[in-house]
């Protein structure tokens, strides 16, 4: 206690004295300090360009959490009722108007999503993945795309040798209806047809969603994840489950050819195929609604291995040229994207197929092409369709030669083939390798680095590729992935469907190269939007620098040269609904498989839905209900209307038969194909 007492006692008087100096001379020091700082900075209140760039950030996102705490607080009602107050009241959802007209749910219902709308999940992955067991590296957020890229790129990609799982990750497909009914946050892809259904009776018993992993061959499905088998079990469950009645599939975009190998694998006998028997598939499916499938493949395919690009990323290399191929900060965007995508051997499939036979040669091509201007807005013009401003575009025949699905320069794609010198490229020695010094380069394997200069020159001295010479040219440019594919996939048409080569599960996928079921009772529709401009042809050029990166590319400076024209920033544009031309998804089932064929030998009907595209007419219609999209054409009321009748139990007759606004069957009938 005394201790205490005698901290607490006064200090001395002369401490008391010397606190008035001392505390002027910390003051003093103080105020030397900030102006030595303030000194530094260049004056009192000058701002940096670091604090710009902070106070706009925090700017922007106050304004954006002001938005959105103002929408969650608004009632649920009050975007529709200002939608109706601007374009007047919105029509009843499919589901609501045929609940309605008394329709009930009856035939289960099965989903088959395509190439990139189902989730992908982390099962296993290396030290660069910690935290990620279970969450979404595809679908959902995409958040780890950006946080950590080099990790995702190397989980997303899949073995060069197996197409497998590479050693230590193991990638596997989200389950359950979840798996692909929202592609983003706000972005639908199953979700409006699910909702429109359920309006009617069904729920997850009567649905059901086959997810896969659609980077693998469909075969390689099965060998990892036994993905095929787990459909013919659902398939069963369902059909045992409701009263026998038969399943109704409907695929979308890829997962179309999924399902046809699907159906060939299911009759198959143990061990390469399910062991059904060639009465399984009448016996378990009604019909079969294919949305927007790629029966015969899409040119985009080709682009995209060929060298990473379609048609958006040659808008985007016209807008910010050098960009995309940037050594900066480390991206090399493209040879990322090359890499990872030509691990995934799902993409092999929809190389076109039926080589000059269905897509043309040098000197012809099925379609007309069309030149679109703007016009009044005519009733049942079946020519007619919607540009993004809203009002009307009349197409009128314009000459263009399809057939020339690559051409190195816009005068090769239009010389007389008579005018051209072609060298061929397929014995040309490759060497002098364009990457041997340059240890970034080999960092991102692609298999140009193998090529050589010799290798690059050769190719584009070719000058022009038709459908049939771009196997060759893949097989040349990128050997490894082809050599992959070619076990899996088959891009030909079959001289005898009774040759037992074609029990091989390589030919399954291909509808020129295999037969349909022994179902005379089951019923195949094409449901596919048309009146938007689609990749069809390319026009290339060199790289302007090679060295360490991808050495062809689109020709964005390629165009027709006046409103309308065909040929539009490198790309010449067909029919079609942005990613499949109208000949590919609709020719199977306009002539191909109509009536008995060799190709349908049990005469399963099959009908054609095209769905005229019309943009939304507002920012408040989202991405409309009459949209033709390849993706959006999910959400148009009369496709969603047209499943579910039939899924209610309505025939194709019932429906209308053929609605056809295209001329495909005209080009259908330019085709030379033994029946």
């Amino acid at each position: 206690m005394a201790m205490l007492r005698r901290r607490k006692a006064s200090p001395p008087a002369d401490d008391h004295s010397s606190t008035p100096a001392v505390g002027s001379s910390i003051k003093e020091e103080v105020g030397e300090k900030k102006q030595a700082k303030a000194a530094k900075k260049g004056g009192k209140g000058r701002w940096s360009c670091l604090d710009n760039c902070c106070w706009l950030i925090g700017i922007i996102c106050s304004v954006w959490w002001l938005l959105l705490l103002s929408y969650k607080a608004m009632p649920a009602s009050l975007p529709q009722y200002v939608t109706e107050v601007i374009t007047g009241p919105l029509p009843d959802p499919p589901g609501v108007k045929l609940q309605k007209e008394g329709l009930r749910v009856k035939h289960p219902v099965v989903f088959v999503p395509g190439i990139v709308t189902g989730g992908l999940e982390l099962w296993e992955g290396h030290q660069c993945a910690d935290g990620l067991f279970r969450k979404r590296l595809w679908g959902g957020t995409f958040g780890e795309v950006y946080k950590r890229p080099l990790c995702w790129v190397e989980h997303m990609s899949l073995d060069n040798e197996t197409g497998l799982d590479p050693p230590g990750i193991r990638v596997r497909p989200v389950s359950g209806l979840v798996a692909a009914d929202y592609f983003a946050p706000g972005y639908f892809v199953w979700a409006l047809l699910i909702a429109n259904l359920a309006r009617i009776g069904y729920e997850e018993k009567t649905m059901y969603m086959a997810a896969y992993d659609w980077r693998m061959s469909f075969q390689n499905t099965e060998v990892r994840d036994q993905t095929l088998s787990r459909i013919k079990s659902n398939i069963e469950l369902m059909v045992s489950t409701n009263g026998g009645r038969k399943v109704v599939v409907i695929p979308h975009s890829m997962g179309v050819l999924y399902f046809l190998h699907f159906m060939k694998w299911v009759e198959a006998p143990a061990p390469m195929g399910g062991g059904g028997g060639p009465n399984w598939c009448a016996e378990h499916i009604k019909a079969v609604m294919n949305i927007g499938g790629p029966f015969l493949g899409v040119p985009k395919a080709v682009s995209s291995l060929f060298s990473a690009e379609a048609k958006d990323v040659a808008v985007a290399r016209a807008i910010a040229p050098g960009v995309l191929d940037s050594d900066f900060l480390g991206l090399q965007t493209l040879r990322h994207v090359m890499r990872l995508t030509r691990t995934w051997d799902s993409i092999m499939s929809m190389i076109p197929k039926g080589g000059d036979t269905i897509w043309g040669g040098l000197d012809w091509s099925p379609e007309e092409s069309y030149e679109c201007s703007p016009k009044k807005q005519k009733n049942n013009d079946s020519h007619a369709s919607s540009n993004d401003d809203g009002e009307m575009v009349e197409c009128q025949s314009q000459s263009v030669n399809y057939g020339r699905i690559i051409s190195f320069g816009k005068d090769i794609a239009e010389t007389p083939s008579a005018k051209i010198e072609q060298n061929d490229f397929r014995d040309a020695v490759k060497g002098n390798n364009v990457a041997h010094s340059n240890v970034s380069c080999r960092e991102i394997w692609t298999e140009y680095h193998e090529l050589g200069w010799a290798g690059i020159k050769a190719v584009a001295d070719y000058k022009v590729y038709t459908a049939s010479s771009l196997i060759d040219l893949l097989n040349f440019v990128a050997p490894k992935m082809m050599q992959r594919g070619s076990a899996h996939f088959s891009h030909g048409i079959a001289d005898d469907l009774d040759d037992p080569k074609y029990m091989h599960h390589k030919y399954w996928s291909n509808p020129l190269e295999t037969k349909l079921p022994n179902a005379p009772d089951m019923e195949i529709y094409s449901l596919y939007g048309v009146g938007i401009p689609t990749e069809r042809a390319y026009v290339y050029k060199l790289s302007p620098s090679a060295e360490c990166y991808i050495p062809f590319q689109i020709d964005s400076s390629a165009n027709g040269g006046h409103e309308g024209s065909n040929l539009q920033g490198g790309i010449y544009l067909a029919n079609g609904d942005e990613t499949v031309p109208v000949l590919s998804a609709g020719y199977m089932c306009a002539k191909g498989w109509r009536g008995k064929t060799r190709f349908n030998p049990s005469g399963i009907k099959t009908y054609i839905r095209e769905y005229d595209h019309a943009p939304p007419a507002n920012i408040l219609e989202g991405r409309g209900t009459q949209s033709g999209a390849h993706v959006d054409i999910m959400g148009n009321f009369a496709l969603i209307e047209d499943i579910i009748k039939v899924a209610a139990g309505a025939s194709g007759e019932e429906l209308g038969g053929d609605q056809v606004y295209s001329d495909i069957f005209k080009w259908s009938e330019k085709i030379d194909l033994h029946l």
